[in-house]
Formats: structure tokens, sequence, C-alpha cells
């Protein structure tokens, strides 16, 4: 039975609840579009997260649903980096259609507020002085976090210690409890403890510098050189999903990104919303696909 004759086009979708998993990442994107979509197509949005793995998790189980617009994906950078560091069940390109890019984001270099560091410069300087004695924590082996922090230490010469947690929560969690000192965390989960005093932000890793952290400098203001590691959210689904379908996703997240109060949310959290079409996402994400196999090869890390 094709998805065509499940009541799968366009012309009644939806006409039940819409799954959106997420994983790999905070779900504030999924959390703030999804009340949109509820509130436009009178459907509700379930986002559910299904979090570890380096995103796998999540994306398995988009991959194996059936392709009828019902369920979706949540991507993140973390879905162009795992599939360099574990054998994955799917391919990010064959099995997945791209809907649109929603968002870019960038990650926070923070760090405990107990560490006597206030500069790039500074942590840099502590971490020569005690090798081997500052801790790092990421969402996994094998996450973002993880691998710009192997990039940071291939750049700079530093000797850290890894430790993985299972989620990006879970490792934030670690890192206000002090049980890590630094971390690259992701935008949304960091600029509230910023703000609330409970972590010190030191740089960001886009190449401009965030709405969110103004003050912040980015990693190349910094003075780590060549330093790019931009986070994003964007839309995809089960391969085959009628084309149909895809463009009326995409027709509705192009619309709610517009809205002021949708702006506001997203812009607070550190998102530059980023609307366009399923080419043109289809596009980036070979972009970042073959830019994070490049930083795999060169740093030589292992998700073991």
């Amino acid at each position: 039975m094709t998805a065509h004759a499940q009541g799968g086009t366009a012309a009644n979708f939806p006409n039940k609840p819409i799954r959106w998993v997420t994983g790999g990442g905070p779900d504030a994107m999924a959390r703030i579009l999804g009340q949109k979509f509820t509130e436009a197509w009178g459907q509700q949005i379930v986002v559910e997260e299904r979090g570890g793995g380096g995103g796998m998790m999540s994306a398995e189980l988009v991959s194996r649903a059936t392709p009828d617009g019902y369920t979706l994906l949540l991507a993140t950078g973390t879905h162009t980096i795992s599939p360099n560091y574990f054998k994955t069940s799917y391919h990010m390109e064959r099995d997945f259609a791209p809907v649109s890019l929603l968002g870019v984001i960038t990650f926070i270099l923070s760090v405990h507020p107990s560490l006597p560091v206030k500069s790039v410069d500074e942590l840099l300087a502590l971490t020569r002085a005690r090798p081997g004695e500052i801790n790092y924590t990421s969402g996994g082996n094998g996450s973002p976090a993880h691998i710009i922090t192997e990039f940071l230490r291939l750049k700079a010469g530093i000797n850290v210690v890894h430790v993985p947690y299972k989620t990006v929560g879970q490792a934030v969690t670690g890192l206000l409890g002090n049980q890590a000192q630094f971390m690259f965390v992701v935008s949304p989960a960091s600029v509230p403890q910023i703000k609330a005093g409970r972590l010190r932000g030191l740089a960001v890793t886009t190449l401009k510098r965030s709405n969110a952290v103004p003050d912040l400098p980015t990693m190349v203001e910094a003075g780590v050189p060549d330093f790019d590691a931009a986070a994003w959210n964007g839309m995809m689904v089960p391969a085959k999903t009628p084309r149909d379908i895809i463009n009326k996703l995409n027709t509705e997240a192009a619309r709610a990104l517009k809205l002021p109060d949708v702006q506001e949310k997203i812009s607070a959290l550190g998102f530059e919303t980023v609307a366009g079409g399923p080419a043109e996402f289809a596009k980036f994400l070979k972009a970042e696909l073959d830019k994070w196999a490049r930083v795999a090869k060169a740093t030589g890390a292992k998700a073991e």
C-alpha cells in the first residue's frame, strides 16, 4: 500500500496528530513551531524526545516510520556528526527527505563560575598549566560538544579530560554541578544559565556574534583561527514522503517562522531563523556532512 493510498495526500493532511521526534539537542524549536502548527491545522503536534546515541535513536525511529508526513525529525548538527563515529542503520541523505532548514545557532564555550577564567586565552592558559586536570563534558562520545572540543584541543594543543554523558541535558547538569569545568553548550541550553549566573560564557563558535549574547566574542575574535562550528535545526521526514505533503510542511514552517512572537522566542534562544526550500536544505545538509567528515579525519577522535 502506498503512502498516497493511506490518505497521505496534502488535500486532507493533516487529519490526525503529528509526531515530531527530537534527540541530539534541545527541543525548543519543535515546541515553539509545533504550537503554531497546531493552531493553524487544529491537530496536535506531539513532541517526542528520543535522546542519546548521538541523535541516532531519533533518526532511526523516523527513518523507519511510514512516509506519510505524520512523523517528523528535528534534525540537528548532531545527525551530521554521528555517522563519522558510529555504525548507523540509516543514511542521512538516502533515508530522509529534507523539508526545511529552520534555524542556525551557535555553541557557547561555557565554564563553571568557580573556574578562575574570564576569556578563552585564560582557559587555554589554565589547561596548559594543569595538563590532564581540567574536565570538559558533552552529550556523549561522537556528539557535537565532544568533536568541537577535540577540534579545539587539536588547534590549541591542550590536554583536557572528556567526561561524556548520555544526553546534552545530563551534560549541562554535570557542568552546573562542577563535575566538569567547561563545555561547548548549544545556545538554547546555555543562554538561560549564563543569564542566571550559573554558567560563564567565554565565546561563541559561529563566525559572527550571537544576538542572544552580543558581548561574547567569536572564537576567531578570541584568538582561535578558522574556528567555525554552527549548530542548526531542520525538519526532515522519511524518504518517499509524498512531495505535496513535504511542500505543505515547508510552507507552514516558513509561515510560522515569520510570526513576530515566534521570532521573539527563537531569537531569545540564540537562533537565527532560516527558512528555505527542500533543495536548499539538501545542499546545506551535504555541506555539513562533508565538513564534519573532514574534522573527524583531522582530529582522529574516536567514539569509543
